[in-house]
């Protein structure tokens, strides 16, 4: 068995919105170097598991650890360089829209780096060559369709090299064509970039080809994890059911 600490930890993660317990002593531990997707109903935990990873919200019991450190505690600036770390593709992609994309995409390195004008539109070039953007960063985001904002998030997403890229449902709202491009841009991402990816899904479909890893969230909990195979096999009625789509059995629809 390696020793090797893993990328990402969570550890008995509580987190409640008023009466409403979202997370339930929840443990994760996230595979590096792979594409791990997180699934589950809608409204049921999972952007805020997500949120968690990255800082955004504290557990109200737990650690979350990332190469080991635990972040529940750190203050904004610490929290600031932990971030680094990672890159995130929103689910409405938060395009800047008084921003050209070229000027969404440089809009990390021109905060973090003290990159040259020149670098930065190299970087800038090359991510947009990437994700399939080639000679589009004079574009106006209201020029663009929802799968190309979505690519020039992504762009924005790799222009810092992040170690971990968090997906909150890539594929939301694209029609099937442009959702596959989304998701082989996913498996590209961490073929390319070696970078470990982290996705929140609805499309089971999409999970069972791409997924390195599956990791279902049901009831405050990580009920399952394991290969597409292993989740496909799953023998527990919960995860047959959400996996399968039926409407009839333990999971209530409301």
């Amino acid at each position: 068995m390696s020793n090797e600490i893993p990328i990402i930890e969570l550890e008995k993660v509580s987190k409640s919105f008023g009466l409403f317990k979202v997370l339930d002593e929840l443990d994760l531990v996230l595979e590096k170097d792979k594409v791990n997707i997180i699934i589950g109903r809608s409204g049921g935990g999972k952007s805020v598991l997500i949120k968690h990873i990255i800082g955004l919200l504290k557990p109200d019991s737990g650690r979350v650890l990332i190469q080991g450190q635990d972040i529940a505690p750190l203050k904004e600036r610490s929290l600031a360089s932990v971030r680094r770390k990672f890159g995130m593709l929103f689910q409405e992609a938060a395009l800047f829209d008084s921003f050209t994309v070229e000027e969404n995409v440089a809009f990390p390195l021109r905060e973090h780096t003290s990159k040259s004008i020149r670098e930065i539109q190299e970087t800038v070039e090359a991510r947009l060559a990437s994700v399939g953007l080639s000679g589009m960063g004079g574009k106006m985001p209201s020029e663009l369709s929802g799968g190309m904002r979505k690519r020039v998030g992504l762009a924005r997403a790799l222009v810092m090299d992040p170690q971990i890229v968090l997906f909150d449902e890539p594929t939301s709202g694209l029609d099937p064509v442009m959702s596959a491009a989304i998701n082989d841009l996913i498996l590209r991402t961490q073929r390319e970039f070696g970078a470990t990816c982290v996705v929140i899904s609805h499309d089971i479909e999409a999970t069972m080809k791409i997924a390195d890893r599956i990791y279902m969230l049901y009831n405050g909990k990580i009920i399952a994890m394991g290969t597409p195979r292993e989740i496909r096999d799953w023998d527990d009625p919960v995860v047959r059911q959400f996996i399968r789509g039926e409407a009839d059995g333990p999971i209530k629809v409301n």
